[in-house]
């Protein structure tokens, strides 16, 4: 009776084993995770402290020299637009001014090289300034340039041909710019305008003059 008492025993212990195991193996992973957590929580309790930190501002002591204020930076970068767009506006005018005189006949180029060639063997303003005289081209023919005309009136009895030297002055007197322009082979009594072109900026505003005439 004895016997059959500790094999029943047995048997039910036996049993029991596999259940506690299958117990054991599913309550593995919660108690991992609950571990896990706690290790997350350590310190003051706040879990998610160290990710949404803010990092701190640098050491400027490690730093040499002086940081531009302010006001110089906004400087520079004045200066440097102002440079920039200074550039942009002669390049502007420059490219119209090509536009423009590239209207212009082969044969009047000719006769303004000409005509400079042949003032650079005068001295004084020449002898014919009284043949001459200027008169302003509207900028909206022009593409914004400044440009005259420059009327020659063959005044003598007998054909000439004329070269003219035209001044551009700044608000300050000084020539900011010379341009030459000729007439070849004028009858008596004829006329020519042909224009001079100023390549410069529109500011500061120029005036044009007659500088030298010559009749040859």
């Amino acid at each position: 009776m004895e016997t059959h008492r500790t094999r029943t025993t047995s048997r039910r212990t036996t049993g029991r084993r596999p259940a506690a195991r299958a117990a054991a193996l599913l309550l593995a992973p919660v108690l991992g995770l609950t571990a896990l957590t706690a290790c997350g929580s350590d310190g003051d309790g706040d879990a998610g402290t160290t990710a949404s930190t803010r990092p701190s501002a640098p050491d400027t002591a490690s730093f040499t020299g002086a940081a531009p204020s302010a006001l110089e930076s906004l400087a520079e970068s004045a200066q440097a637009s102002a440079s920039a767009a200074a550039s942009s506006v002669a390049a502007s005018v420059s490219a119209r001014a090509s536009e423009f005189e590239a209207s212009v006949s082969v044969e009047t180029e000719r006769a303004n090289a000409a005509a400079q060639k042949e003032l650079a063997k005068v001295g004084g303003r020449g002898n014919a300034t009284a043949d001459v005289s200027l008169t302003g081209k509207p900028r909206s023919q022009t593409g914004g340039l400044l440009a005259v005309v420059v009327n020659i009136t063959n005044r003598t009895d007998a054909t000439a041909s004329y070269a003219v030297q035209v001044d551009f002055r700044d608000p300050d007197g000084k020539v900011a710019e010379t341009r030459y322009v000729g007439a070849e082979d004028l009858a008596p009594g004829a006329r020519a305008q042909p224009l001079a072109i100023s390549r410069k900026p529109l500011e500061p505003q120029l005036t044009a003059e007659i500088a030298k005439a010559q009749r040859h």
